[in-house]
């Protein structure tokens, strides 16, 4: 399996990310996710092996989470009903997304959060 590297091409973090990846001389996948928004079974599976909660996952600054008022909602909702929402529009996620080929999965950038995992 190769890195994936899932992001938004307008967001500056995740052109940032992909500047540092490309720094480090990283191959990866390049993904843009409100193009190819994340499948639920995808999502499901990377925040089973992220070990974080899964609001990590949701872009809680994005326009579209605070349109649906999903600070207060995600409480009341299931992890099923969580996933498919993510689903439903990419544009909820966080991003960057980095899914190594080792496996390991970081929503959002850290550099050395990121290399430490390139790494393993």
């Amino acid at each position: 399996m190769t890195t994936q590297f899932i992001q938004y091409p307008k967001c500056s973090t995740c052109r940032k990310a992909k500047t540092w990846l490309e720094g480090q001389g990283c191959e990866f996948n390049d993904r843009h996710i409100a193009e190819q928004a994340p499948t639920a079974e995808e999502l499901r599976a990377w925040w089973q092996a992220s070990g974080l909660p899964l609001k990590k996952f949701f872009n809680t600054c994005g326009m579209k989470y605070r349109e649906l008022g999903l600070s207060t909602r995600l409480a009341e909702m299931s992890e099923e009903e969580q996933i498919a929402l993510l689903a439903s529009d990419g544009m909820l996620v966080k991003r960057p997304l980095l899914v190594t080929a080792a496996g390991k999965v970081i929503p959002g950038f850290k550099a050395e959060t990121w290399a430490a995992a390139l790494k393993a």
